[in-house]
């Protein structure tokens, strides 16, 4: 932390070359060690090579292409109006780095919701404490590993441990936290920073609804439902949590979505080379435990040794269940119907915030009715997860599903304070503005204001 707020002081971090190099040093680094980085993520949660490089390394390139061909713009001062009281002068905005920052890494995206912040934070010019997840060891590894040979050591630290080494980070003084996870942890983290008042970031998940109309395309709302909902085996914080199909086509939907799984995943999905496992075996029989609390209409089998469980959907599911309760965060899919689109909202609505929200319709009346009627980090209309692909879209959660924005300039706000500067000249300095006062200098006063 000292050398760090050193680095910080000397002013080595604000150049505009400095944050350039830094980006294109990380870049260069996942070029030159994309096998190995693949090779950790397919370790610690199978994914398969084109998965992981889609929403992790892929992913990645994309935003630091994106913010070092921005930053410059970015990094100037914006002129605001000088109101005429305040006349001759100018007034802008400038954006500076906050000062060291700490990033708290997720398990489900190890490389992606790390490295992510970092490039925001980064290219707003401070300097950062990686808390990579130590549910995905081979990925924690190496970062930590391939990190000091690409990025500035005075400036970036990765740390590895457990909840302990958290803890003691959390102990430090920050200019700004940002954590990726559940939201037991995230109170924690906002507890930890209040005690010195350190801004926050918290990205927390959530039950992310899917709602399927009648009017619906149904095969490719399916589809669409199923590589949202099973990409990483269900482990993604914005996956479809559950769905509201209208009651008069669930079961042909029911039909796709069964034939989409089939399509995706083949006959034995634990063969499938782009079919995930679970993290670790204390996730496994959690989920295994919300197999019981509906019927299984598709899926189902698990193995322990694989930490594998089937791409699985429930149906008659109680709405006060555990699984309808908690954010399920696996493969399992709850179904339920409702009559109508009014309906579903007021059903999204008795609940806490979600992170993110799908509309599938062929009415665009009935999507803007559930975007003004509706409370959502994020939302996508006849698609899942497809907004995260957008560098000009924010990523953030409201209320129990976080707190924040990043992604593009989004993340370079975050990671920046924007100081308010003014700058007047001597050589015209009016006497109305000073006592003692006058009904003149008064009237003046209101005049000019």
């Amino acid at each position: 932390m000292q050398r760090l707020r050193h680095s910080y002081v000397s002013g080595l971090t604000r150049p505009h070359s400095w944050r350039i190099k830094q980006l294109k040093q990380l870049s260069l680094m996942l070029e030159t060690h994309e096998s190995e980085l693949l090779e950790a993520l397919h370790s610690d949660l199978g994914k398969s090579a084109v998965e992981g490089w889609l929403t992790e390394l892929g992913y990645l390139n994309n935003d630091i292409e994106h913010t070092c061909k921005h930053l410059r713009k970015w990094m100037k001062p914006t002129r605001v109006s000088q109101p005429l009281i305040a006349w001759p002068g100018s007034s802008f905005l400038h954006p500076e780095p906050l000062g060291v920052v700490l990033v708290i890494g997720a398990w489900n995206y190890p490389l992606q919701l790390l490295l992510s912040p970092l490039v925001a934070a980064l290219a707003a010019g401070n300097c950062v404490i990686l808390k990579p997840s130590e549910l995905a060891p081979a990925t924690a590894t190496l970062v930590a590993r391939l990190i000091p040979d690409y990025l500035a050591n005075e400036a970036v630290q990765v740390v590895n441990g457990g909840a302990e080494v958290a803890q003691e980070l959390l102990e430090q003084r920050f200019d700004h936290i940002m954590y990726t996870g559940g939201g037991r942890v995230g109170r924690i983290v906002m507890k930890a920073a209040a005690e010195h008042l350190t801004p926050v970031t918290l990205e927390l998940g959530g039950k992310s609804p899917a709602v399927v109309l009648a009017d619906a395309d149904l095969k490719t709302s399916a589809r669409r439902i199923a590589w949202g909902k099973w990409l990483n085996a269900g482990q993604t914080c914005i996956a479809p949590d559950y769905v509201l199909v209208d009651a008069s086509v669930k079961e042909p939907f029911l039909t796709a979505l069964r034939e989409a799984i089939q399509d995706f995943f083949g006959a034995d999905p634990s063969n499938a080379d782009d079919y995930g496992k679970i993290v670790n075996e204390q996730h496994w029989q959690r989920l295994v435990d919300y197999l019981e609390q509906g019927t299984v209409t598709h899926g189902g089998e698990v193995d322990r040794q694989l930490r594998y469980i089937e791409p699985t959907v429930l149906t008659d599911v109680a709405v006060d269940s555990p699984v309808m309760q908690e954010e399920i965060f696996g493969p399992i899919l709850p179904v339920l119907t409702v009559p109508n689109l009014a309906s579903a909202i007021e059903f999204i609505r008795e609940r806490d915030k979600p992170l993110a929200l799908y509309g599938f319709s062929s009415s665009p009346r009935s999507l803007r009715q559930l975007t003004e009627q509706t409370h959502a980090g994020n939302q996508c209309s006849n698609d899942t997860l497809m907004f995260m692909l957008n560098p000009k879209l924010p990523f953030g959660g409201v209320g129990p599903s976080g707190m924040g924005r990043y992604h593009g300039k989004f993340g370079f706000d975050t990671f920046s304070h924007q100081k308010a500067v003014m700058q007047r000249p001597f050589w015209f300095d009016p006497k109305f503005r000073y006592p003692p006062y006058t009904s003149f200098k008064q009237k003046l006063l209101r005049w000019f204001s």
